[in-house]
């Protein structure tokens, strides 16, 4: 696999930073002074502070990285909001289904689908999660294959997104389906963490690669059976699997379950700093994105959800809590992916509108949030054992942090004194896609008569010699030339 020598810092200028997160529109900087209080402003000045702590730059760690393959403009604040305005979303309905695939428990061992309703309710603080009984794979109409890189069979993410939007609860915000089958987009694929329908508020994501049993633990090769037989005995054998998740692997399904949630509510793929709404093209790079998002996205999330910044960081941290009461402190298997896979995989935010370009995903690796509060520069490395709880406790400390700054009492001059040497730098303009006019030829003193001339003779000379040739009427030119066309 290619990789770069060294991992590169990607990062935005301050300024550029501040003009996504706050925007140049008056109506919205408006919006902006409205919404939050000093301490929420002087917390989500991280983005563009030059001295932040808490969030962290973007990191390029091989050639292969979603963010090269991927090198879209970034969604800013203002680019959100008008579409938001477009959006038939009805945000009255104030809940979030959760629909298992297979996914049903046994009495003993801890509740996967419980601590995951927790996570989405604590994320999306002020709406109301409904997790929905768990139905068969086999009852929806639904394409399989068998997979490249395992021995398992892979089920086509269409025919559940179908599904889900054709049975969605009319109270419902949103409806995700959670399997613990392996899924695939499209044939090109070799498998994908989630998928989406656009303007349909329905999303898929799998848990099948978070599991540290996934490579040995499967179904056995194709039998020649029908697609209804054959669902039947994935559905079975789905059902009679254990739930082998560590909590470190719980936490990669939160974050999925997290990050598809975001992009049903109109959230797209974040390019600006460290973000669970970053895309990935392999298991490593989904391990590697943090459970939150950056200030910039979390801007977004606020004006759709409507929730006060602090009181959404202690209900998490009470999650966090629960969590590392509750699941056992047991070494997490190693959930690296193989590189022969990694230019094939797609992102869990993927759509059906582009089958060709992955979109979101989620996970992290063995460092609950890439950016550590003791030490902000040290990042996780692509594999490497560590305890399944080092994630969830290093969230922890990284929530308290930002309890203890939103608590504080922030003065306008201490919030002024950020803005002032921020917009003391020169402004920027984003890349548009547009290239610049060419410019005319230029008019040359006199024409080269000469060159013109043995041209036109070659030219004349080919023709002659091409139209000599007496080709039978039932056969044509090779390669379909024809004088009179060019």
């Amino acid at each position: 696999m290619l990789q770069c020598k060294h991992t590169q810092e990607f990062s935005f200028g301050p300024r550029a930073l501040k003009d996504a997160l706050i925007s140049t529109n008056p109506a919205l900087q408006e919006l902006y002074a409205k919404a939050f209080s000093r301490a929420e402003k002087l917390f989500l000045s991280e983005a563009y502070n030059p001295q932040r702590t808490l969030f962290c730059t973007l990191l390029i760690r091989t050639a292969f990285d979603w963010l090269l393959s991927h090198p879209d403009a970034p969604e800013d604040f203002e680019t959100f909001y008008h579409a938001m305005l477009r959006r038939k979303q009805n945000f009255y309905r104030k809940h979030i289904y959760l629909q298992p695939i297979d996914l049903i428990e046994g009495p003993a061992g801890l509740s996967l689908l419980d601590s995951l309703q927790s996570c989405v309710e604590s994320f999306f603080l002020g709406l109301r999660v409904k997790c929905l009984p768990s139905i068969p794979i086999s009852s929806i109409h639904c394409c399989y294959r068998h997979s490249r890189d395992s021995d398992r069979v892979q089920l086509h993410a269409d025919g559940i997104l179908n599904f889900l939007k054709n049975n969605k609860p009319m109270d419902a915000l949103c409806v995700l389906g959670l399997t613990l089958l392996d899924l695939y987009p499209c044939e090109t694929w070799s498998f994908t963490f989630s998928k989406f329908l656009p303007g349909q508020e329905v999303g898929v994501c799998s848990f099948a690669r978070f599991s540290g049993d996934f490579p040995q633990a499967g179904c056995s090769s194709l039998n020649p059976l029908t697609q209804k037989e054959r669902l039947c005995e994935v559905s079975k054998e789905s059902r009679d699997r254990p739930l082998p998740f560590s909590a470190q692997e719980m936490v990669q399904c939160c974050k999925v379950t997290c990050h598809e949630i975001c992009h049903l509510m109109g959230l797209g793929t974040c390019r600006w700093l460290q973000c669970i709404m970053q895309g990935a093209l392999s298991l490593d790079e989904a391990l590697l994105r943090p459970l939150e998002p950056c200030p910039i996205c979390l801007r977004k999330l606020q004006h759709v959800v409507g929730f006060k910044l602090i009181e959404r960081y202690r209900k998490l941290y009470a999650w966090t809590q629960t969590v590392l009461s509750t699941w056992p402190r047991q070494e997490s298997a190693d959930l690296s992916a193989s590189e022969d896979i990694l230019p094939f995989s797609s992102d869990s935010g993927m759509c059906c509108e582009n089958d060709s370009e992955a979109v979101t995903s989620l996970s992290e690796p063995l460092d609950e949030h890439s950016c550590s509060l003791a030490e902000a520069h040290s990042q996780p490395q692509l594999a490497g054992p560590t305890k399944s709880t080092d994630t969830i406790k290093d969230y922890e400390l990284w929530l308290e942090t930002c309890i203890a700054a939103l608590e504080r009492n922030v003065s306008e001059e201490e919030l002024a004194q950020v803005d002032k040497a921020v917009d003391a730098l020169a402004k920027w303009e984003m890349f548009t896609g547009q290239l610049p006019a060419m410019k005319k030829d230029l008019l040359f003193a006199r024409d080269n008569t000469g060159l013109r001339k043995v041209l036109g003779d070659k030219f004349s000379s080919l023709r002659r010699k091409l139209s000599s040739r007496k080709l039978s009427k039932g056969e044509s030119s090779p390669h379909h030339w024809r004088w009179e066309e060019n």
